[in-house]
């Protein structure tokens, strides 16, 4: 069920949550983020939605202020998500705003501790990411454009596959923040962290391109964004997220492209060649190198198919002999 699905189940009684001074405390820390932290607007609805949630949630428990909010409150809401088909990931989100809001109001002298700390979401099956065979890049990367859409698509999947950016990043990319005789792209990521990472060869010959046919767009010539639109304006994300679809299709993937398989792909992929976890975790912009770790586990499935077309005793075990 969708998180937008269970904000209307659990909002049987509106005026609960309507009517909730708590909701006080929840504009105040989404204006925070938005001013402070420089969070995205995907970033804001999401936890908006997330804490409209638990406004309901608490107010259905008869708690409508930030001071009447204990661990068990926080325990009964995830369980009345749950029970309602949140999945462990979307529980996880929930709680991270939770936990976020809490302490603003600890930060703010509302809230003495912040109760969410010690809560946990219900573990959910390990899905590993969908990332590309090391051949299919080519595939899409190395198609010529007939079009200056299709050169900006191209720039686009190969910054993606070059330095593994987050899709809301690429959207965000300014002129100034490219260094394409450096070989170098700057990036604001999560928690307004700035990073730098390399560009291949491919990928700043790819944005050379590009970039020479932005400059022929009359209308690009007041906008800083890297990647624009066919009005003139920064490309969307869901206009990213469609055209990588299209890409995908007219090269005949069997899955379907999206932006963070890319992102996936480039992990693993530089991964698999270096072993080096900790370079990975710089390039991609993880705050917890556990975060990285995922890609181990995709490198080990590699490596067991690896073992399982080469090696003799696994060869003759497929066979049926043992000796």
């Amino acid at each position: 069920m969708h998180c937008s699905d269970c904000c209307r189940a659990l909002q049987s009684t509106p005026e609960l949550a309507l009517e909730s001074a708590l909701q006080a405390g929840i504009d105040d820390y989404l204006g925070y983020l938005e001013a402070t932290r420089r969070a995205s607007r995907h970033t804001l609805a999401a936890y908006r939605r997330d804490l409209a949630l638990l406004s309901t949630c608490l107010a259905q428990a008869g708690i409508d202020t930030a001071q009447g909010i204990d661990a068990a409150a926080i325990r009964q809401s995830v369980a009345a998500l749950h029970r309602r088909g949140l999945g462990s990931r979307s529980l996880q989100r929930f709680l991270s705003a939770c936990r976020g809001l809490f302490n603003h109001l600890v930060s703010n002298g509302t809230l003495r501790v912040n109760p969410a700390l010690g809560v946990a979401a219900p573990k959910g099956p390990r899905t590993l990411p969908a990332t590309l065979d090391v051949d299919q890049p080519a595939r899409l990367l190395d198609a010529e454009p007939q079009s200056s859409e299709s050169l900006r698509d191209g720039a686009i999947m190969e910054l993606f596959y070059s330095s593994g950016l987050r899709l809301s990043e690429l959207c965000r990319l300014d002129l100034p923040e490219l260094d394409l005789d450096g070989a170098l792209v700057t990036v604001t990521g999560k928690g307004n962290r700035t990073r730098t990472i390399p560009l291949g060869a491919q990928a700043a010959q790819a944005l050379r391109r590009w970039l020479q046919a932005r400059g022929l767009c009359a209308r690009a010539a007041h906008h800083a964004a890297v990647f624009i639109s066919r009005r003139g304006t920064r490309i969307s994300v869901r206009a990213v997220q469609k055209r990588l679809e299209q890409q995908g299709r007219a090269r005949g993937l069997s899955q379907r492209l999206h932006p963070h398989m890319l992102r996936h792909s480039f992990a693993s992929h530089l991964l698999e060649s270096s072993g080096d976890l900790r370079a990975v975790q710089e390039m991609l912009g993880h705050a917890n190198l556990s975060t990285t770790q995922i890609y181990t586990h995709l490198d080990f499935q590699h490596l067991a198919k690896v073992y399982d077309a080469a090696h003799p005793r696994a060869t003759r075990r497929r066979g049926g002999a043992d000796d």
